[in-house]
């Protein structure tokens, strides 16, 4: 056996120490609740010189699951982590990379499946993965994730198929626990061995074709050579884990069972639950009660063989399911153990019930109501845990807020005429449009200080007539929708980050083809979509598919330089040298390597009518530019404004002097204020002329999040930023000064 110590963990961190120590060559990754932790733990140990894995953060999950495929085509270790639908975001790349034959291994820590929105834990993300060809380890302790980690890299590189490590959400993935880790990084390294991949594509004197084009009857021996590995997989499993016991002294299995050698009631439960069944079973059995509790620790290949000698005894089965495969009359497991019981002859009376969705927490007394449950056997399929709603509610009755009108919302405080083609917006100052009622309410649940809703409420503020909104996941959706309650006083809809422009641009062209088709009031109706959190990163092909088709609306994305609404990790705009959660400092970093993504000139190579940048500081500014965006985005396509948004939780600063942190992004002209008005670029406020243009040090040195880089050993990397400020800058005034550009 070789040395083992104990460190107090959680789940998301012992993945993250286990592949430290196996030293993976690449991590591609995105962060999403509730497994973005590892990825950061990771980066944490990275500053700190611990291990020497690339991580490579991705834009979206289905760009990670990419650089994770290319990599493992190198022929080296791989790594990734992901929950819910960032999963189902990446699902076509599952297939590839099984189909292929290249070994990775892949934590997902399972969390609901939206829509609704929930980022609680459940097994609905998962068992998507069923038909992928992956081989699916499910961890119910923080100890088995440590294993299993390592287990599941050794058995991936024997068989040739990928990996999933599975675990609960917030149950298994934060609860911290003792765990027994290997001493020593060297023992995991020479239990795991050195991996030589047959092929791969680096090979230069034995080229190689990886995933060629294939008809019948190729594609079947293909899939028949898959499932073959998913059978040798089943004895590799059975050996690794005894080779892993003689190590370590930790033994696993492909099933757990607890009590079930007489027992003629057994409940089924995968993951955490396991183990406040065992709780309930013991005061059962106290009672004479003849119950016992099991699970499975393989999901892929199933082990049917194993649990049926589990529970071939038991009278009643009930299976509780934490996901629901719909119309099928039960989830996955329960349609799995079916099968299996069939196969096997039993004649056991078997229960399914769906619990626990959306992390619904579950207790001794839950297990214990479903062993009644189980005793009286007649409701062969149930939810538990649901409840009934009110059937005399009356909506109408609880309206938080009297819908704004169009006359509500019609002040004529900006109106914009046209000017040699080109619009020029009279009045827009603060007290003409202090009238402007808000579509925001007040009340919501941002941090203080948040600039979200100073840069909405002042974006609305110029914008006349009826308004229906569309928040991407973030900061923003999160802290005004929290059901039953909402902050919005006019239509609003939400759709995931990645696909927020193209939901808005569907909604404006049905708005178009029922008023063509009599079938709406004529009138005008300004759709503007709400992006940030790095929404623009994730969600920027389907922004630029939105642009290039030109649909009228307006996208407004307020900037706050990072993935917020999940913790703060890099994002494509966070500036360089900025710390994160994946952008520590330590002895082998200084923060983001590399510089913040210039988004407006992005939109504006699309050739779409308007593009602007705006800031607090600038509230005239502001106004007059969303005025102008409401115009264009009413009558002659797509128009795009970007606000820098404060975020004194992440930034590291004082959320009273916001204002002044962002006037000094704008005066350093880290963030410069111009416009691109069909295909024309227009510099709005110069700060040389205003004799205001400061350093770009003098403005890193306001926030915690860049203050480490006015040290005198980060003097280079606040040059090289200078410079990109200064290049950029310069090729700005250039295009605002020239008719052409």
């Amino acid at each position: 056996m070789k040395k083992q110590k104990i460190i107090y963990e959680s789940g998301n961190e012992v993945a993250a120490y286990a592949a430290k120590q196996i030293n993976y060559h690449i991590m591609g990754y995105y962060p999403i609740t509730p497994s973005t932790q590892i990825a950061e733990y990771l980066d944490e140990m990275k500053a700190e010189g611990k291990h020497d894995i690339a991580l490579i953060a991705a834009e979206g999950e289905h760009s990670a699951a990419g650089i994770c495929y290319g990599a493992s085509c190198g022929g080296g270790r791989v790594f990734n982590a992901t929950s819910a639908n960032g999963l189902l975001y990446a699902l076509e790349q599952f297939p590839v990379q099984s189909g292929t034959r290249f070994p990775m291994v892949m934590n997902v820590a399972c969390r609901t499946v939206s829509g609704p929105l929930s980022i609680k834990g459940d097994h609905s993300d998962v068992m998507y993965l069923l038909n992928t060809g992956w081989i699916i380890f499910f961890a119910d302790t923080v100890q088995a994730v440590y294993d299993f980690n390592i287990i599941g890299l050794k058995i991936a590189e024997k068989v040739k198929l990928p990996v999933v490590i599975a675990f609960d959400g917030f149950f298994t993935s934060h609860q911290k626990k003792k765990c027994e880790v290997f001493a020593e990084d060297s023992d995991v390294t020479n239990y795991i061995g050195n991996y030589h991949a047959k092929y791969h594509a680096l090979d230069m004197d034995n080229p190689c074709t990886i995933g060629s084009y294939m008809n019948e009857p190729d594609i079947i021996n293909n899939k028949y050579q898959l499932h073959q590995a998913m059978e040798q997989g089943k004895i590799e499993i059975k050996n690794e884990c005894l080779s892993y016991y003689h190590l370590t002294g930790r033994e696993y299995h492909k099933v757990k069972g607890y009590e079930t050698e007489d027992a003629e009631i057994i409940l089924f439960l995968l993951g955490s639950s396991y183990h406040t069944a065992i709780a309930a079973t013991d005061i059962l059995r106290k009672k004479g009660e003849k119950v016992g509790v099991c699970t499975i620790q393989i999901l892929r290949p199933f082990p049917k063989e194993e649990l049926w000698e589990l529970c071939k005894g038991a009278k009643t089965i009930l299976i509780a399911d934490r996901q629901d495969s719909y119309g099928a009359g039960g989830g996955n497991m329960s349609l799995e153990i079916k099968a299996m019981l069939q196969e096997y002859g039993s004649q056991a009376n078997v229960i399914t019930r769906i619990y626990g969705l959306g992390g619904k927490d579950f207790y001794v007394k839950d297990a214990l109501e479903l062993f009644a449950q189980a005793k009286e056997g007649t409701k062969r399929f149930d939810y538990y845990g649901h409840y009934k709603g009110d059937e005399t509610f009356d909506e109408k009755k609880h309206i938080y807020f009297q819908p704004l009108t169009e006359k509500d919302t019609t002040l004529q405080a900006t109106t914009c005429q046209k000017k040699d083609d080109f619009f020029v917006v009279k009045g827009g100052r603060i007290n003409e449009t202090a009238l402007m009622p808000k579509r925001l309410a007040a009340g919501h649940g941002a941090c203080p200080g948040c600039g979200i809703f100073v840069n909405v409420n002042l974006l609305l503020r110029g914008i006349e007539g009826n308004v229906v909104l569309l928040f991407q996941t973030g900061c923003g959706m999160v802290v005004t929708t929290g059901y039953p309650n909402t902050s919005f006083k006019v239509p609003y809809v939400h759709n995931l980050f990645q696909n927020g422009a193209a939901t808005l641009s569907g909604l404006v062209e049905m708005y178009h083809q029922k008023q063509k088709r009599g079938e709406y009031p004529k009138g005008d109706i300004t759709f503007i979509m709400v992006s940030g959190d790095g929404g623009m990163d994730i969600g920027m092909g389907s922004a630029i598919g939105t642009a290039l088709r030109n649909h009228r609306l307006i996208l407004m994305e307020y900037d706050n330089g990072g993935y917020m609404n999940t913790g703060y990790q890099l994002s494509y705009s966070t500036p360089m040298g900025a710390k994160s959660s994946t952008s520590h400092i330590g002895n082998t970093q200084y923060g983001k390597t590399f510089f913040h993504k210039d988004t407006p000139m992005i939109m504006a190579a699309t050739n779409i009518p308007y593009v602007a940048t705006v800031a607090e500081s600038n509230p005239v500014d502001f106004i007059k530019k969303a005025a102008k965006a409401n115009e264009y985005g009413k009558k002659y396509g797509m128009a795009y404004i970007k606000a820098l948004s404060a975020c004194p939780l992440n930034w590291g600063d004082d959320p009273s002097t916001e204002r002044k942190v962002i006037q000094g992004a704008v005066d350093s002209c880290y963030f410069p204020l111009y416009e691109v008005e069909q295909g024309i670029t227009t510099l709005t406020y110069d700060p040389e002329k205003s004799k205001k243009k400061i350093p770009v040090e003098q403005w890193l040195a306001m926030m915690g999040r860049t203050k480490h880089l006015i040290k005198p050993e980060y003097k280079n990397v606040v040059e090289e930023i200078q410079r990109e400020v200064d290049r950029r800058f310069l090729r700005l005034k250039a295009r605002s000064e020239s008719e052409y550009l």
